[in-house]
């Protein structure tokens, strides 16, 4: 298991500001994304992938993920809709010809959202359906797709989880035990998920609250982290705190947290 961070955890960072504080911490990966002074540019990436790329390998350190986001918005272009499918697969190549030229070796996607006339299981055929065309053009890119079941997503609960995993065989997890933590879901019941797992996101969380220090939360990491380890993880741990209004993780000091859960995870791995 390696250690990565996420670049949307410092705001107001810029890209080559973060690869040095995380080399400074001994943090040798970033996962990338479309967010704050780190934001690498989606219409960069759409119009120059390989160039786009050729600019990023001057950073200096790895990338250990890309968080794509098709439209603009959780709900904008979401995967639980059929309704802008051809346009996101065009897109999707081109995130896939990025992700090869950098070697990044996972992608991570959100499931979706309830659209209009929509229930869950609705949401989740759909989903399931857009998930089986892009699989092949990642797997082409020798890169691994995943999705990540959040708050407000259709994708609430492990047993969802493992259905869309039956419909989507060969489809991978980012896997965040805070999201279900925080829905009030037991870190046992969140454990079946972890074989399924290709990326893994880390931070402290309890029941209604995504995020918490360290010491105020209710996550077992060593018990995670040997769940992991007896899975035969071998992927990228991303430490994840951030500064957000989004369930409001606005209140921790996140490079203490980020340092905190480093030495927690260099203890038990």
């Amino acid at each position: 298991m390696k250690l990565s961070a996420t670049s949307w955890s410092f705001p107001a960072c810029t890209l080559p500001e973060i690869s040095g504080i995380l080399k400074a911490l001994g943090i040798d990966a970033v996962d990338l994304g479309f967010f704050y002074a780190s934001d690498i540019g989606k219409e960069k990436l759409l119009a120059d992938p390989l160039g786009l790329a050729a600019a990023l390998k001057t950073q200096g350190i790895g990338f250990a993920n890309l968080y794509y986001l098709f439209g603009s918005s959780l709900p904008d272009r979401n995967l639980a809709s059929s309704a802008h499918r051809e346009e996101n697969l065009a897109d999707f190549k081109k995130a896939m010809q990025f992700c090869k030229a950098l070697a990044i070796p996972t992608i991570m996607l959100l499931p979706g959202v309830i659209n209009k006339g929509q229930g869950r299981k609705e949401a989740l055929l759909q989903t399931a359906e857009n998930l089986t065309l892009l699989l092949p053009l990642a797997q082409e890119a020798d890169v691994t797709l995943t999705i990540e079941p959040h708050v407000h997503s259709y994708l609430e609960s492990p047993s969802l989880v493992l259905e869309l995993l039956e419909r989507v065989p060969e489809l991978k997890l980012t896997l965040d035990y805070a999201h279900f933590v925080c829905l009030g879901y037991r870190q046992e019941e969140i454990d079946v998920l972890a074989p399924h797992a290709a990326h893994i996101h880390l931070r402290q969380a309890r029941p209604g609250v995504l995020q918490a220090k360290l010491d105020e939360g209710t996550i077992n990491f060593p018990a995670l982290l040997a769940t992991l380890k007896t899975q035969g993880y071998s992927g990228y741990l991303a430490l994840e705190y951030v500064h957000q209004s989004y369930m409001n993780t606005l209140y921790d000091d996140v490079l203490t947290e980020t340092v905190r859960m480093r030495d927690l995870v260099k203890a038990y791995v």
